[in-house]
């Protein structure tokens, strides 16, 4: 299915007609179960298909419960305030990162401690983790407060980037040690998994995005998962403008309007059916690209752990200038100029303008990721001739066209 190029995000302008970064794949039951929702009239926050969605995807995710909600970034409001975060606490999370989960902990009152990367897979470095609630912070009264500035440390937000997991369980562990609740931010990861577990079951509760560049998409929309029934039923009362009385319209606190609604649901039902097709596209773009490029003098692929299922949502790759002969940047625009979407990773929240006050446990890493590396087309339905046209502009960017 063609989209326009303007639809959607991009690192470098490029022309209509261009091989777009990451596009949504409607070839489901979407136009079926969204006719449904028209002949019926059930097209609001309330339906059918919110419901069995929510079921889908906490069944595909081995958790017990789901709540869907508006958008990623409002479950991760709701999973925070679920989890117990309370104005003026401190959430540690990963420093390479879209800005949404450094957002929704300011939503919630509390203040970010970003954490940077590990070199090798690139996600939340486990052990500057470990070594901050160790020796950062002082157990008291039953509750962890870091020495620096006094304030309670009341959970993790460890951020699985690019459909890769985080490494876990030593965050896990030390979690358990200090009762943090882990919140996972897995809304670039629906289907991964890390060591024979999926992601969304390896902490406390776990958020999803179904943005329109995400594997799987509603056109937007988010959803939670726990095991936990308490805090499901939270997180649903807070999605739901926290009523208490649908009849005569009493509401027992603040709450929030952040329910998905019934069409959107319906597309993200007929796209979930086909979850596992769309992991296998993925990784063989992965695949292909590894074997394409690893001749390549200054062009590093981003790695799979042994541990871990990547789902590769966005197969991306470290340009080395000095090897290479051209910086990130440089490559982006030269392929932008061939009609080829490409985008290099976020800007680190620790120099983000709005959090640049923010305490960070840093080493470099995430510094370094931004400036080098670029995302490379990764839609499920990219064709042969578009691939080989990605590889080749790489290639004769690099001197070395075939």
């Amino acid at each position: 299915m063609t989209h326009p190029l303007q639809s959607f995000e991009a690192g470098a302008p490029a022309a209509t007609g261009a091989i777009p970064l990451s596009v949504p794949e409607i070839r489901g039951r979407e136009w079926e179960y969204v006719k449904d929702c028209l002949d019926t009239g059930w097209v609001s926050s309330v339906g059918a298909y919110v419901t069995r969605f929510e079921q889908d995807v906490a069944r595909r995710t081995g958790a017990a419960f789901g709540v869907a909600t508006v958008t990623g970034t409002a479950a991760l409001h709701i999973a925070l305030l679920a989890a117990g975060v309370r104005p003026d606490d401190e959430v540690l999370v990963s420093t390479l990162t879209f800005i949404a989960p450094a957002n929704a902990i300011r939503y919630a009152g509390a203040w970010p401690i970003f954490v940077d990367a590990e070199p090798r897979y690139w996600q939340m470095d486990p052990q500057k983790v470990v070594e901050f609630l160790e020796t950062g912070c002082l157990w008291s009264k039953g509750e962890l407060r870091n020495k620096q500035t006094g304030r309670r440390v009341s959970a993790i937000l460890p951020v699985h980037i690019l459909g890769h997991p985080v490494d876990l369980d030593p965050i896990a562990a030390v979690a358990r040690k200090f009762n943090l609740p882990v919140i996972e931010d897995a809304t670039e990861s629906l289907g991964a998994k890390y060591k024979d577990r999926l992601v969304g079951q390896l902490g406390d509760i776990a958020c999803f995005s179904f943005n329109g560049n995400k594997i799987l998409t509603c056109g937007g929309g988010g959803m939670i998962v726990t095991n936990d029934e308490s805090w499901a039923k939270r997180c649903r009362y807070l999605t739901t403008q926290a009523k208490d009385d649908a009849v005569e319209f009493i509401h027992g606190e603040v709450g929030y309007n952040y329910r998905l609604t019934n069409l959107q649901a319906a597309v993200g039902c007929a796209q979930l059916e086909l979850l596992d097709e769309y992991v296998e596209k993925k990784r063989r773009i992965a695949d292909d690209y590894r074997a394409a490029l690893r001749d390549v003098a200054g062009i590093a692929c981003m790695e799979e752990a042994p541990w871990a299922f990547s789902t590769h949502w966005l197969f991306t790759i470290l340009v080395d200038e000095a090897a290479f002969g051209r910086s990130s940047r440089s490559l982006m625009q030269l392929l932008s100029g061939r009609g080829i979407q490409s985008r290099p990773l976020w800007q680190p929240m620790h120099l983000s303008p709005p959090y640049r006050a923010a305490q960070s446990l840093l080493t470099g890493i995430a510094d370094r990721l931004n400036r080098d590396a670029l995302s490379l087309p990764s839609s499920v339905g990219l064709t042969q001739n578009d691939f080989e046209r990605v590889v080749d502009a790489v290639r004769t960017a690099a001197g070395t066209s075939r």
